[in-house]
Order: structure tokens, then C-alpha cells, then sequence
């Protein structure tokens, strides 16, 4: 008996600017996100900012050598305490609009100049904190105060990895592509192997014909036998919302696929390499992603053209090579329809 194909999404989803505002309440604000790398916060004041689906959020090492995550909004007039990426803040962070300044654990130190005022309290006025929770060296945060641990997201990845010596990839290096595509139209791309042969010539020449995809609780992985003595051997995994995991003998990328807006992503590439791998193999690693990472580009901007021009309405998913995304697809339908009236 053969399984029946599932529909797909109806293309609307992928174009409609309030779909996206729905996505960010339910999704983004509920889901884990990968921030950094305990690589990248090395002292006291250290401190890694990115915008994710329009919500402004950072991290910062505490005087307790804590890290802890803020939303990157002043609590006076919502003026931004750090400017996006890595950097070093001191002893407090300070908004840069009115020099409003805060302790490390998010407390107001200071209202520069404020004035006297019989109504304004400043130990009401702390920072928007975000539950932040690390694994292996990497820092994640969720905006949902009552949200599941983290744990219960990556659980099916710590226990694949947990033969691996993550700890020693600390080198890091960092890249971004921009795509003018939905948010959905990338992922599902990144969700199934089935494309391959078609748009991968070279990574296709590497594999076995035995691509196929496990789905377990929040996080799938891909499995592929290589060919003889290709070096594509490693874990390859997702994380619900939006990170792709791709593990290798010398190195791990951590892929975060953040939405911009309806029409637009952009892929955050965390590259974490051990200090003992040489140069040469670091840029022939980095480039052979930025192969693939083109070559998608390329199908999902085509795609996600089509999907705007209005003819086409919905497919079918192949229960052989597509039942990951009819899981993401499901999941997407049920995060939406907490938001129906």
C-alpha cells in the first residue's frame, strides 16, 4: 500500500505580507533561535546583536560570566542599544539615542539625565529579557517566556552528536546571502534532497542514490551514502523554525534561514572550524557551500517568482522524497491557525 501525496501549501501563503506578520507573532516569537557561538562572546561586555524576522535581539556575557539575552530595545523611547553583529560594550549597555544605560543582567543603572519625576521607577524599566539557554558552545534564546526548554527541541541532535567533539570548533567565520524569496520557499528547498540531481551537479556526483529524510520531533535529518572516496561524510540536520545543521569531519555550519519580510531571506552562515585545520581546507569547505548556497539561490528566486505571478495554486508532495516538508508544511498550518479569529 503506498502512502497518498499531500498537498502543499496554497501559494497565497508565500506572498502575503499579513501571512508574514502572522508568522513572525507565531513562529519567530515562540521558536528557538540560534544567536551565537560561545566563540564569539570571549570577555565580560562581549556581545552579538542580529534583527530575526524584524524582532532586534542580542546577547551579551554578564560580569558573572553569564550570557544572557535582551530584545535590543531601550525601554525609554526604543532607540537601539548596539549597533547588528559582534562587538564589546564595556560594563553596561547604553542606548545609543538617549545614553540610557544598563547592567549586564538587564537592570536600568542609569536614565542620563531624567529629571525628577514622582511616577517613574527605575527598577520597572529593566530590559525585555529573552529566555536564553546554551548547547554545546551554542547560545539560543525564545522571545515565549513559557516556552518548552530547549531541550525538548534539540534533543534528537544531542544524542547523534553526542560522539562528537563539537567543544574544539572554535575558529570562527561568518557570511551571509541575501534572497529574495519567502522565508518558506528557502527552507522547504533546504528540506528536501529530491532537487539534487537537478541543481547540484556537483554535490550530486558525490552521493549515492539513497537520499532520504527522517523526521524526529522538532528536527529532521538527511541521510545519503557517498560515493567512493567522496568526502561528504557528517550529520546533517533542521531545527524548527529555520536553522539548517551540517556537521563535517573538521568543522560544523550552522545555516540560519531569517525572514527579512514576506519577499525577502537572508542566510546567516556560522562557520565554526578547529584551530589545527589549515587554511586551505577552510576556504575549500566555505566554497563548496557557496556553490550550493548559489545554485539554490538561483531555483528559489525562480520559484518564488512563480508563486507571485498567481497561476499556480498548490501541488502535490511525494510521500518518497518530500515528507519533510509536508511536516514543516503541517506545522506552518497549525502555527497559523492559532492565529485565526
Amino acid at each position: 500500500m503506498t502512502n497518498p501525496a499531500t498537498d502543499t501549501l496554497d501559494a497565497a501563503l508565500y506572498r502575503d505580507p499579513a501571512i508574514y506578520e502572522a508568522e513572525r507573532r507565531e513562529i519567530f516569537a515562540r521558536g528557538w533561535l540560534l544567536i551565537a557561538s560561545e566563540s564569539q562572546l570571549p570577555g565580560i561586555g562581549s556581545y552579538v546583536a542580529v534583527t530575526v524576522a524584524g524582532f532586534p535581539l542580542l546577547v551579551v556575557r554578564g560580569k558573572d560570566n553569564v550570557v544572557r539575552g535582551f530584545h535590543n530595545v531601550c525601554r525609554h523611547r526604543a532607540g537601539p542599544l548596539t549597533s547588528e553583529g559582534a562587538g564589546e560594550c564595556g560594563e553596561a549597555l547604553t542606548c545609543r539615542y538617549h545614553g540610557w544605560r544598563y547592567a549586564l543582567d538587564g537592570r536600568l543603572a542609569s536614565a542620563r539625565d531624567f529629571g525628577p519625576a514622582s511616577n517613574f521607577d527605575p527598577r520597572e524599566f529593566g530590559l525585555f529579557a529573552l529566555k536564553c539557554e546554551s548547547w554545546r558552545g551554542f547560545i539560543f534564546v525564545n522571545m515565549d517566556a513559557d516556552c518548552a526548554p530547549l531541550d525538548d527541541s534539540l534533543g534528537p541532535l544531542k544524542a547523534r552528536a553526542a560522539h562528537l567533539d563539537l567543544e574544539r570548533l572554535t575558529r570562527a567565520h561568518l557570511s551571509s546571502h541575501a534572497i529574495h524569496c519567502n522565508w518558506k520557499t528557502y527552507v522547504e528547498n533546504f528540506l528536501e534532497g529530491y532537487h539534487i540531481p537537478m541543481m547540484h551537479p556537483s554535490l550530486h556526483q558525490t552521493l549515492e542514490p539513497d537520499y532520504h529524510v527522517e523526521v524526529d520531533g522538532q528536527m529532521q535529518f538527511y541521510h545519503a551514502s557517498p560515493r567512493d572516496g567522496a568526502a561528504v561524510a557528517g550529520l546533517w540536520g533542521w531545527m524548527w523554525p529555520c536553522l539548517g545543521v551540517n556537521v563535517y569531519a573538521d568543522g560544523i555550519l550552522m545555516e540560519r534561514m531569517w525572514p527579512v519580510d514576506h519577499a525577502n531571506t537572508r542566510l546567516d552562515y556560522l562557520f565554526l572550524f578547529a584551530d589545527d585545520v589549515d587554511d586551505a581546507e577552510v576556504q575549500r569547505q566555505i566554497g563548496a557551500s557557496a556553490i550550493t548556497t548559489g545554485e539554490d539561490v538561483i531555483i528559489c528566486e525562480a520559484v518564488q517568482r512563480n508563486l507571485d505571478a498567481g497561476i499556480y495554486t498548490k501541488g502535490r508532495l511525494s510521500p518518497k522524497h518530500e515528507a519533510g516538508i509536508a511536516w514543516f508544511q503541517g506545522t506552518v498550518r497549525a502555527a497559523l491557525a492559532r492565529n485565526s479569529p
